[in-house]
């Protein structure tokens, strides 16, 4: 009888250990020491880096073809900072909306053709600058130190400044829920709910002509954002056992995508009136002289003809060289 006892109790010990052991090896193959590649694992997933465009990016690189076809001169744009005025923030999360509008504007503006100059961040220029003044970085020979040449910094014809102004939640929602089943406890039973809801965001973006700071232009743009959430669920019981089973989904078009839509957007139409484009489909007037509208922006690679771009190239999502 002392021995069945002892049988039973290291079986029901043995069970939870190989639960254990078998949830450990679900979850991958973890080492308390690391191997021989210096890593303890290996960390999942392997998705491709894959081009990031809206619904305006061709619209910015159809323009950009444009002018370069047309022989319009290109402006020199400066982007400022673009701040997020709308004092949104998580407890934990931080902030709501992206700190980065200002790069994602100069994204745009490199999209359309336009020749940035940077000031946004000039602290590696300006400490260059102090180096090269106190005669501390040198050109090769000891005796030769980088000169400070007068007039060699191009200026800005317009810079852009703004803000994210509205950050608006659950402009409207609608779901509904309904509960299924018999009346008997043992019969199965089953819930469905789904829900929608909208939120939005709102910019406030202007162009400063920079010799006299007159404001050129100005655009106040807002996009709408859904989300949804659907769920189903069914408890039942079966031979002497309780199923309760729940699945569901949720998804919301990213806030940080829709900021950088309304960024694109306001650039094409201020660069439409900068290169003044006849008509608002510039792509039906470089269809054909391009060999390509790609949507990261088309680049002409040095030292090759004024037809080759790299445009495809770069919204490949496996490179042939890597």
């Amino acid at each position: 009888m002392k021995s069945l006892i002892k049988t039973l109790l290291l079986g029901r010990a043995k069970a939870p250990a190989a639960a254990l052991a078998s949830a450990m090896v679900l979850t991958g193959c973890i080492s308390p020491t690391a191997g021989p590649g210096g890593n303890y694992t290996q960390p999942i997933g392997g998705s491709p880096v894959t081009a990031n465009p809206t619904p305006y990016s061709k619209g910015l690189v159809c323009m950009g073809h444009y002018a370069r076809q047309s022989g319009v001169p290109a402006p020199r744009i400066a982007v400022g900072r673009i701040l997020d005025y709308t004092g949104k923030a998580d407890i934990e999360g931080g902030r709501r909306v992206t700190q980065g509008a200002s790069l994602m504007a100069i994204s745009a503006f490199a999209k359309s053709g336009a020749r940035l100059v940077e000031r946004f961040d000039t602290s590696v220029s300006e400490l260059e600058l102090k180096y090269a003044n106190n005669k501390l970085i040198g050109e090769g020979a000891d005796t030769q130190f980088r000169k400070i040449t007068a007039g060699s910094i191009p200026g800005s014809d317009f810079y852009l400044v703004g803000g994210i102004t509205e950050l608006n939640y659950n402009i409207r929602s609608v779901g509904g829920e309904a509960f299924i089943g018999a009346t008997n406890a043992t019969d199965p039973k089953g819930t469905i709910g789904g829900k929608l809801f909208v939120i939005n965001v709102g910019l406030d973006l202007r162009m400063v002509e920079t010799e006299t700071l007159e404001v050129v232009d100005v655009i106040s743009y807002q996009k709408q954002i859904i989300g949804r959430e659907v769920s189903f669920g069914i408890f039942d019981f079966a031979n002497g056992n309780v199923f309760d089973v729940g699945v569901g989904g949720r998804a919301q078009e990213p806030i940080q995508l829709a900021i950088r839509s309304v960024i694109e957007r306001a650039t094409l139409e201020m660069m439409a009136n900068l290169y003044g484009a006849p008509t608002a489909d510039v792509c039906t007037l470089t269809e054909g002289a391009i060999s390509s509208n790609s949507t990261t922006g088309d680049y002409r690679p040095a030292r090759a003809p004024l037809e080759e771009y790299n445009g495809p190239v770069r919204e490949e999502p496996r490179h042939g060289r890597f």
